[in-house]
């Protein structure tokens, strides 16, 4: 079982910067896959960008190309969201998520097992 809890929304105008961070339990973290869920209101929870469990595969959905970084601090047990140049269309509940590596090399799929609580991101035009 891994818990997942995230830190570092919050409110910010168009144009701006956050870095979201999530904290996993347990000592096999740097054997998850991680990714970074989005989801405003009245719209379907979409996979944003995600991390393979060695670093070596990276997946950016077309709204987080240019503009967010995925990276992971095993030693750590985190994940980190660096979002730049945010946009109002970027306001949503942001979760964090986890699954077993080593079987996927796809890293687009959004299937994952565990889940964070989320967190806020509002950004104001």
């Amino acid at each position: 079982q891994v818990q997942l809890v995230e830190s570092g929304g919050g409110l910010v105008q168009a144009g701006g910067s956050l870095r979201l961070s999530c904290v996993a339990s347990g000592r096999t973290f740097s054997s998850y896959d991680m990714g970074w869920f989005r989801q405003a209101p009245g719209k379907e929870r979409e996979l944003v960008v995600a991390i393979m469990w060695s670093g070596a595969r990276t997946y950016y959905a077309d709204s987080a190309k240019g503009r967010f970084t995925i990276s992971r601090d095993n030693a750590k047990n985190t994940v980190y969201l660096q979002m730049n140049s945010l946009k109002p269309e970027d306001t949503a509940v942001y979760y964090c998520a986890a699954r077993g590596g080593f079987r996927y090399v796809d890293m687009s799929s959004a299937e994952y097992n565990y889940w964070g609580q989320g967190t806020q991101v509002t950004v104001s035009s």
